[in-house]
């Protein structure tokens, strides 16, 4: 009997529909041949009347189509801390977004099997326009809090973000950092299962930087499942127990994080030396 006819029996009878069920209930996030297109086009038209001039006469260039990610697949369980390298263009950042939800993939599927906290552009989502307090409910509304939810929590959120009474102000009066420090505390409000982050976040001044960090590594300690892109080798060696490698937006390499972080780094210094 193979090692997969033993799991089998062990998790009881021989089905297979049992097997696989047994597996995506511990699944926190699938992708499934997940590829991103953009359309692009390479035409210079700085006015408007160029514009429609080009349109009439038919001669603007048609839109090329640029594929980010390529037929990408894997499988993160609950619980796990995956890493995610690869150099500047690679698709990282791309990814994050569709698993975010922020964008939707031109073919392939994905599952999330909880809450996320996407720790992304933190002030994405944010109009200008309102206040601080306009764009609690706001932006809680994009991550799916109901405004119940957001009523118990709002004292929360503004002292967590030390914005005082300046969540009373339009957020286009808000420096980057207090922008920042809004996004930051409404995305870990919900006691994520799912945690999303692009680099480990540098949110504002010394003190709230520390607090934010606790804030991460608490969410860590109690068993979040975490996908991290970031440029440290050491973070991720530090944080990850898993890793994919990205490159030209296919997976190249994926399994434990000092296996995937080794040949990475050896790649990067034979590129740097052929150079």
């Amino acid at each position: 009997m193979g090692i997969m006819g033993r799991i089998r029996k062990l998790i009881g009878g021989s089905s297979s529909d049992a097997y696989n069920k047994q597996l995506d209930d511990n699944i926190a996030v699938k992708v499934e041949h997940v590829s991103m297109e953009f359309k692009i086009t390479k035409d210079k038209i700085d006015t408007l009347k160029e514009y429609v001039i080009r349109t009439i006469k038919r001669n603007k260039k048609d839109k090329e189509k640029i594929r980010i990610l390529n037929d990408i697949s894997f499988d993160v369980y609950k619980g796990d801390k995956l890493g995610i390298l690869g150099f500047n263009g690679a698709g990282k950042s791309t990814l994050l977004k569709i698993l975010a939800g922020i964008y939707e993939p031109t073919y392939g599927k994905i599952t999330i099997n909880g809450k996320v906290a996407p720790l992304l552009e933190l002030s994405a989502g944010f109009d200008k326009n309102y206040t601080g307090k306009n764009n609690i409910y706001l932006n809680g509304a994009f991550l799916s809090m109901d405004k119940k939810f957001l009523d118990e929590k709002f004292d929360e959120i503004v002292e967590f973000s030390e914005l005082g009474d300046f969540i009373n102000y339009p957020v286009k009066n808000y420096s980057s950092g207090m922008r920042a420090k809004l996004g930051f505390s409404i995305a870990t409000l919900i006691e994520p299962d799912i945690l999303i982050v692009d680099e480990i976040l540098s949110v504002g001044d010394i003190k709230f930087r520390k607090k934010s960090s606790e804030k991460i590594n608490e969410l860590m300690a109690e068993g979040v499942t975490v996908l991290l892109v970031s440029h440290s080798i050491n973070q991720i060696r530090k944080i990850c127990d898993k890793c994919i490698w990205i490159d030209n937006g296919q997976i190249i390499m994926e399994g434990p994080s000092d296996e995937v972080c080794d040949a990475y780094v050896k790649n990067a210094k034979g590129k740097t030396s052929k150079k």
